[in-house]
């Protein structure tokens, strides 16, 4: 999938585990674990938001987009 998640960067960056995250933006840490690990399929806005919001970043730098060759 073009789609790349950098979910784990920025959490490392911000030192925070993703249990915290989880409990944070009040979401499952096994939901925020198949988002980490880009098995997801799909993202609300809300938990966008709520996770920039968390970690002080933009969408750009949790989501970015590669060219498959």
């Amino acid at each position: 999938m073009p789609i790349i998640v950098n979910l784990d960067v920025m959490m490392a960056k911000r030192k925070i585990s993703l249990g915290e995250l989880a409990e944070r933006i009040d979401l499952t840490p096994a939901n925020l674990s198949i988002l980490k690990t880009g098995k997801a399929k799909a993202i609300r806005f809300s938990t966008l938001e709520a996770i920039c919001k968390e970690l002080d970043c933009q969408p750009g730098d949790i989501l970015e987009y590669r060219v498959e060759d």
